[in-house]
């Protein structure tokens, strides 16, 4: 396939009736201020010589300086982000600090064109959210992954059970 492919995982946590799902913000000055559509699941992007699965776990950890689970996975249907780049996802029941993250740092130029290089953390912040607060927060294309994920549950979006 052509193209960028990420891979990731959808963390959930079971609260009362409904579920929580688990999102990071991208860090570095571009995203600072923005928060509708710009949180994402961990993901990170794969070669053709790597499995998806396995980046998806590599990348969680990454950005968040947490373990992802052992076991109890379930591959969600691969979704199409606006920029063309495919997600394959593995949504996976689990905890993780959200107040504590700790994510790898990247170097990006800053301002654009200025030559300037500075080093930035890939996650800034992650947070635990209902379904129907992370549907206006997460990258739109993503959305059908939570929406995946509250189905095959049998939970609604509003965390009431289906």
């Amino acid at each position: 396939m052509s193209g960028k492919q990420s891979a990731g995982l959808l963390l959930y946590r079971r609260v009362g009736a409904g579920v929580q799902v688990f999102l990071v913000h991208p860090g570095g000055p571009y995203f600072r201020n923005k928060d509708a559509g710009a949180w994402s699941i961990p993901k990170g992007e794969y070669d053709e010589d790597e499995h998806p699965f396995d980046t998806a776990r590599r990348e969680f950890e990454e950005e968040t300086g947490q373990k992802p689970p052992a076991e109890g996975y379930i591959e969600l249907e691969p979704v199409v982000q606006k920029n063309r780049k495919r997600v394959r996802a593995w949504a996976v029941e689990g905890d993780a600090d959200a107040e504590h993250i700790v994510s790898n740092q990247f170097a990006m130029e800053w301002p654009p064109k200025s030559g300037r290089t500075i080093e930035v953390p890939e996650v800034d912040r992650a947070a635990w959210l209902a379904p129907n607060e992370a549907r206006g927060k997460i990258n739109p294309a993503q959305w059908a992954l939570v929406e995946e994920l509250l189905d095959k549950l049998g939970v609604s979006c509003n965390g009431d059970d289906a």
